[in-house]
């Protein structure tokens, strides 16, 4: 399973997606430490506040002076978490909150910056008997007895709590962000790549020879593309026309001197059977079949006119009715009355006439005509109810020069020409077994353009 999509909308939105998720979760880690650092630097001067007023009770002596040691509120409530201690060489000063017992030991932290007296203020965390985390602050004084220490603690909780308040909406706030800035990316891309799908537009009418050449008007960057892709078009259709001609020239070079030996030969055989004669027919059939093709107009060209497919057929249907006369074959039609393709007329004409003659030959009494609308396609159905064919017969049938059936005076060229023809125009040819029993052979063709 791969996990790039394949298609460039698909890789841009995901990729979007995923970097403004990645720069959202740095931007939430990065806010969230800035608002820790933000409340807990708060609560740091509330207790730097409290070791600075204790800080003036240490005499240069080493002792403390207990009338200036105040417990400042809160530090006066038992229980409270806010507590201080001054431990003198000779003496140690504890706040009302503590109720005369020992402050609980902090665990120093490797950070130190300038705090009390241009001393150092050492931040610190414990645990208070109950359980509650604490943070603390140190600061010491060196005195002529020796070093005064003066610690400062209060609940992290006084912390905590706001930036839990905080977070939620933060997180509220990068989500709601996010999902701007995806659907802006996705407006974006659908914005960005139209011209994407307007140039696909334009190759379908190219294709369909409704456009020559892909409009130059374009953006920037799509127009060395379409400048190659122009001179592409003018690059096969230079080729298909110079293949056409030589085709078309060998084909009417071969034309005279045939007509020649069939002029000789119906001097010297009389027989109109020969093997001769039929070998003559056969390169007269083939000639006319690579002419048919060198015919054919090259698609993107602006001569492939939209034609109407309803008045060819009923005149196509009119005609083999009237050359078939001697069987009662009917035809039903199912065509929209604005059904055109674009095709040349005498190529549509060829193409419906050998599948629909082969139709009238084998229908034991009926034949249909369906036309229906598939995309940018035209799909005709011709199907009758005779004999059919297998699988193995329906591929043999579409070989140039190969005959399922000896009667008439077919060459086998008919449903090949046909097929050739269609693949010319950017369609198709299939066959198939029709619903009745009998063959079914389904014609594809470009649909004009309205």
């Amino acid at each position: 399973m791969k996990l790039v999509p394949r298609s460039l909308y698909g890789r841009l939105l995901g990729s979007a997606v995923l970097f403004i998720t990645i720069a959202l979760v740095i931007a939430g880690l990065l806010i969230g430490r800035v608002l820790e650092r933000f409340v807990m630097h708060g609560l740091d001067d509330r207790l730097d506040a409290q070791i600075a007023l204790l800080a003036r009770a240490v005499r240069p002596d080493g002792t403390v002076d207990a009338a200036r040691a105040i417990d400042v509120p809160p530090f006066d409530q038992p229980g409270s978490g806010w507590a201080w201690q001054v431990r003198a060489p000779h003496q140690t000063l504890r706040s009302a909150s503590l109720g005369g017992n020992a402050m609980p030991a902090p665990l120093l932290q490797p950070v130190q910056h300038r705090g009390v007296d241009h001393g150092p203020i050492h931040p610190a965390d414990g645990m208070a008997a109950s359980g509650e985390p604490l943070h603390f602050r140190i600061a010491e004084r060196g005195t002529i007895a020796g070093p005064v220490t003066i610690t400062a603690s209060g609940p992290r909780e006084v912390a905590e709590r706001p930036l839990r308040q905080a977070i939620a909406p933060l997180l509220a706030s990068l989500l709601i962000l996010g999902m701007v800035l995806i659907a802006s990316i996705v407006l974006q891309l659908r914005f960005g790549l139209r011209p994407l799908r307007g140039l696909e537009a334009s190759l379908a009418a190219v294709r369909c020879g409704v456009l020559r050449h892909v409009p130059a008007d374009q953006p920037l960057e799509l127009r060395p593309l379409v400048t190659e892709l122009n001179a592409l078009i003018d690059q096969n259709e230079a080729g298909l026309d110079n293949a056409r001609r030589h085709v078309a020239n060998l084909a009417h070079g071969l034309k005279t001197p045939l007509a020649a030996l069939r002029v000789r030969l119906d001097q010297e055989d009389a027989d109109p059977k020969s093997a001769s004669r039929v070998l003559v027919d056969r390169m007269d059939a083939s000639i006319r079949h690579h002419l048919g093709r060198a015919r054919a107009a090259a698609p993107g060209k602006p001569m492939r006119q939209a034609t109407p497919l309803g008045v060819h057929v009923t005149d196509l249907v009119e005609t083999l009715a009237r050359i078939h006369g001697d069987r009662t074959v009917t035809a039903k039609m199912t065509i929209g009355p604005a059904m055109s393709v674009a095709c040349d007329p005498q190529d549509l004409d060829e193409m419906l006439g050998n599948l629909l003659d082969n139709a009238w030959r084998w229908a034991a009494q009926t034949v249909w005509i369906d036309a229906r609308a598939a995309g940018s396609a035209i799909e005709i159905v011709i199907a009758d109810d005779g004999p059919g064919l297998t699988e193995a017969a329906q591929a043999e049938a579409l070989v140039a020069g190969r005959r399922l059936d000896e009667r008439g005076d077919g060459h086998g060229f008919g449903l090949s020409i046909t097929r050739e023809l269609a693949e010319l125009y950017g369609g198709s040819l299939s066959l198939g077994t029709a619903d009745a029993g009998g063959l079914a052979a389904k014609l594809c063709l470009p649909r004009a353009a309205d």
